[in-house]
């Protein structure tokens, strides 16, 4: 990745852990605990949580940006009120777990809009999809017109979800070592 040079000495002034991973200290974490509950925040209100003033809160973030520490912003939007009333954990089984069959179906469920996450397993399942759906019809749909049929899937077993009690997007920053 090519970095913009006034980013560049940014980045080279962090120090890196023996993994090669960008160390953080307690100003790091801190801006990724309030951008992880708050994305939209302004660097002005960033800045004053984190303690420092705006320009280096900002060269920071691009910092944590440019290291893939930050990949990105979203809006955590309201399936239920779109219409997507149905979730479902699908566990398929492929037929071939050779490393192109594997890349082959992720390639392929990357491209279905329904499909939200995608987690290849270790164990009797080969992948876990969540998936979404309008209803139940909607996902009986998916399920025998897309993923069934599809090319390696030799099953699939699937639960509804009833409900979540837990949705939190990130990791904790707590458990971040320096």
């Amino acid at each position: 990745m090519a970095l913009a040079p006034h980013y560049t000495s940014a980045l080279s002034q962090k120090s890196f852990n023996m993994t090669g991973k960008l160390k953080l200290d307690n100003v790091d974490r801190q801006i990724l605990s309030d951008l992880q509950s708050d994305g939209r925040m302004t660097n002005v209100d960033l800045a004053k949580r984190a303690g420092i003033s705006a320009p280096p809160c900002l060269r920071r973030v691009r910092v944590l940006e440019d290291a893939s520490i930050i990949r990105g912003y979203h809006a955590d939007l309201d399936a239920e009120a779109l219409g997507y009333s149905v979730n479902v954990f699908a566990f398929v089984g492929l037929t071939s777990q050779a490393e192109s069959d594997l890349q082959d179906f992720e390639d392929m469920v990357s491209a279905w809009p329904q499909v939200r996450e995608c987690h290849m397993l270790m164990g009797e399942t080969d992948f876990l999809l969540k998936i979404v759906a309008h209803d139940w019809d909607d996902f009986q749909k998916f399920l025998t017109s897309r993923l069934t049929p599809a090319p390696n899937v030799s099953h699939v077993k699937t639960a509804l979800a009833i409900r979540s009690a837990k949705n939190m997007p990130g990791v904790p920053i707590d458990g971040i070592e320096g």
